[in-house]
Formats: C-alpha cells, structure tokens, sequence
C-alpha cells in the first residue's frame, strides 16, 4: 500500500489519538442502555459485546468526499443527529464447539470516557473474560488492539492465543516504516509497539487473510481501510455471520453511501473498492453482517437500497 504524504495527514491525528486511547478525537461519553446481543447461528452463537459509545462532534472532512451538508442531510433522513455522531465501539465473541473466540478488543482501560466496559457487558452476557480461549484480530488499528494490554502493561487475556493478519503485522512493525513515517503518523505504530513489544511469543499466531483462522472461522482479505485489514466469517448461507470490521464503518453513512470515505481509510480508493464488493457479498449471501462501529444489537443483514445499501437490525 502506497500512503502519500497527505493521506499521511489525513488519518496521522487519528492514530496519534489511537496511541493514547483514543480513536479519531476526544469523546464525550454516550450512556448505553444495553451492553450485549446475543444470536444463534447454526450450532454456534455470536454475541454482540458493547465496550463503550463516544460521541465527537461532526466536522468538515469526517467524510472525505462528501459535503459536510450532504453528510447532515443522510443522518436528518434517518432521524439522527447532525451536529454529532454517537461512535460504537463493539466486539464481538464466536461460541463455537465449546470454544470462545473474541473477535477485537476495543480499549480496556487505555480508552476515553464511555469506553473499557467490554468486560461489564461480557459478564452481563454469561462470559467469564478468563474463559475466552483465542482474541483474533481484523486489523491493528488502536481501538481495535488496545483492550489486549492494560495501562500498567499486564495482558487482559493472558492464557488467549491472539491471532493477527500477516500483512497488518508486517506493516505495523516495521521499524524502517515507522521511523520514516511523518511526526503526525507515528501514534498507530507506537500503539502497536505498545501491545506487542515482549508480547508472549508463544501465544501469538500470524493468518493470511483468505485462509481459516481457528475454530471454523475463515478470514477474508478486505485491503483499504489498512494494509491488511480482513473481514471474518463463520458458517454458511442464512446461518452465515460476517464481521466487517471497519470496512464500512459506522453504517447509517457508510453502508447507505458505499462511495463516501471516513477519514481513517489509509487508502480511500482501496476501502471504496472493497467496501463495494463486500455489501454487493452480504446483500447476496444474505447472512447476519456486524461491525466494529455498529450500533447495538450490531446485528443485522444488508439490504440493497438504490444505489447504496441499507443495514437492517436484528430483532
């Protein structure tokens, strides 16, 4: 993946805050009134797991290539707000043969306000945090790895293989790349450095993005919003659940406006590309589809809708 200087930018203030905590901006907390979904899908379970809402203010270029006019408009129609957007921030947990799979890991305790509530809701939901066997990731991106490692550098899942794509390992740890990255790009590689420098060894797993993972779950390449970001999936056909990550972000723009870009895709053409070939996928298949900015019950299937795509809850 090639970055230009300005896309450097672009996203460089995102993952500076990504280090720290925090995802994109400072947030304000959002209340949540329900911290978990859980579905059954063939033999397993998938259950939806809240770590937390933020909420930043809506600004001028949190859509790339569209009008902060037009960005209002797509939310006032679908009864949101327009001078804010409430961000989730939702993992995910597999129950499959006996086995749990968590699927990111959103802050732990590394986040900004209205976040680090995994754990709560993951015991609201009948988990034990120690019972779950394999964290495997979709990406490298803070929000997504930082609830690996508290503050005080102790594992949050010591006894858990933790599974990462090759390409976003390869990207991320490179230290040729990121001592050549601009100042403003240096906060998504220190937030890798953070977790994994002296990371059990042992405990890690490189995939290859297109191959099964563990426990049936077979990985997906869906290049764009970072060098290796992949999409999971479990079972088939109507008992099919896909997890989407961040390739189509917070759903009320990004699923009904394929074309729009967030800020944070390191390659915006790529992410578009992708984020196309995946809704057109979902719609088709017509499984259960979640995301990472879902909102609870973060659930739902896709819809075709003109010339977008709509995301429809499960009820």
């Amino acid at each position: 993946m090639e970055t230009t200087r300005r896309q450097w930018l672009v996203w460089g203030a995102g993952t500076m805050a990504a280090a720290a905590g925090v995802s994109g901006c400072a947030h304000a907390p959002v209340a949540s009134t329900q911290g978990f979904f859980r579905q059954k899908i063939g033999k397993a379970h998938v259950v939806a797991v809240s770590d937390g809402v933020g909420r930043r203010p809506l600004a001028e270029g949190f859509v790339r290539n569209a009008p902060l006019a037009q960005v209002q408009a797509a939310l006032a129609a679908q009864g949101l707000p327009t001078d804010t957007i409430d961000v989730p921030y939702t993992c995910f947990v597999l129950e499959v043969d006996g086995k749990r799979y968590l699927l990111d890991t959103g802050f732990a305790d590394n986040g900004p306000a209205g976040t680090g509530q995994l754990h709560t809701n993951l015991r609201a939901a009948g988990i034990d945090p120690a019972t779950i066997d394999a964290v495997v990731l979709s990406h490298l991106h803070g929000d997504h790895i930082n609830g690996l490692r508290r503050k005080d550098g102790s594992l949050v899942y010591p006894n858990a293989l933790v599974y990462l794509p090759s390409p976003e390992h390869a990207y991320w740890l490179d230290a040729a790349r990121r001592d050549a990255a601009p100042e403003a790009a240096r906060g998504g590689f220190l937030a890798v450095h953070r977790v994994f420098n002296n990371y059990p060894a042992d405990q890690l797993r490189l995939y290859e993005p297109g191959l099964t993972v563990v426990g049936g779950i077979e990985s997906i390449a869906a290049f764009g919003h970072s060098p290796g970001h992949t999409v999971l999936a479990l079972g088939s056909g109507k008992d099919r659940f896909t997890y989407l990550a961040d390739a189509a972000h917070f759903p009320a723009l990004f699923v009904r406006n394929p074309d729009w870009q967030v800020q944070f895709d390191m390659d915006p053409a790529q992410a578009r590309t992708t984020r196309h070939a995946l809704l057109a996928r979902m719609a088709q298949e017509g499984g259960l589809v979640g995301g990472f900015h879902f909102p609870l019950p973060s659930l739902g299937r896709i819809r075709k809708q003109g010339e977008g795509y709509q995301w429809v809850p499960q009820t």
